[in-house]
């Protein structure tokens, strides 16, 4: 067995074939035909059917034909919105990165890490390591500390099991109680610190944005040199939350 194959799940195989049967020609296919084409047994099909149209992902007309389901119309429609929010994003940072002449960034949320989505990067000498596509833990960052922050107590608690955290640097947060308090204040002041909590030697500012029913979706930042924090502290707050609000659509 193929290491790419030693944890595959053959119903979902089934019901992505299905689910692109049903996409090339809506409407056309009963039961007997997708289990036809697919060399699928009726009952086999059936349960995938009834499964699929349960979660919207498949609906049944009155002639008894499947087509798409809402469900993945809602998930394409995610889908488009992550990359306009990254066109978004390069457009409305350039101009904070302008003012503050320092690297802004976005990135989204998965689990108890963050992904790297964008980076607007300044022309300093000092370059930021991270880049899209890179993964950190959400605890260690701005940016995943004001997402953490936005989510149910409970959730804290099963994101973080145990008690002790992993550290990036000496810096990092290595106690989740100590982590659990400073959320709660975050979610209060509406944005996020990382003092060398990730990278020794540069501070970071962080703020929530949000879709249109009040969900956290992703965060926007900016980190820079601990010697250009001391003048520009008060400036990049304001300009990372106001950032922020834009990219929810808030302003």
């Amino acid at each position: 067995m193929t290491e790419e194959r030693k944890y595959w799940v053959p119903a979902l195989e089934k019901a992505d074939r299905v689910l692109s049967v049903v996409s090339l020609e809506p409407g056309k296919y009963k039961l007997i035909d997708l289990s036809r084409q697919l060399a699928i047994n009726k009952s086999s099909m059936f349960s995938l059917l009834h499964t699929l149209e349960t979660l919207n992902w498949v609906k049944k007309g009155a002639d008894d034909t499947y087509s798409l389901g809402e469900a993945i119309a809602v998930l394409g429609s995610s889908l488009v919105k992550q990359f306009d929010l990254n066109d978004r994003f390069q457009s409305e940072a350039a101009g904070a990165r302008d003012r503050l002449q320092e690297t802004i960034q976005l990135a989204r949320r998965i689990e108890d890490h963050i992904l790297y989505l964008g980076k607007v990067e300044a022309l300093t000498p000092v370059r930021l390591q991270s880049e899209p596509g890179m993964r950190l833990p959400a605890h260690t960052t701005a940016l995943g500390k004001v997402m953490l922050a936005q989510l149910p107590e409970a959730e804290w608690k099963r994101l973080y099991p145990e008690r002790a955290l992993t550290m990036q640097t000496p810096n990092t947060i290595g106690d989740r109680e100590k982590l659990f308090q400073q959320l709660r204040q975050i979610r209060q002041q509406g944005f996020a610190l990382d003092d060398q909590e990730s990278v020794v030697g540069f501070r970071c500012v962080a703020a929530p944005i949000y879709n249109i029913v009040g969900d956290t979706i992703a965060s926007v930042s900016c980190s820079m040199p601990l010697h250009q924090w001391e003048q520009k502290a008060a400036d990049t707050k304001r300009e990372i939350v106001d950032l922020a609000k834009r990219l929810s659509g808030l302003n």
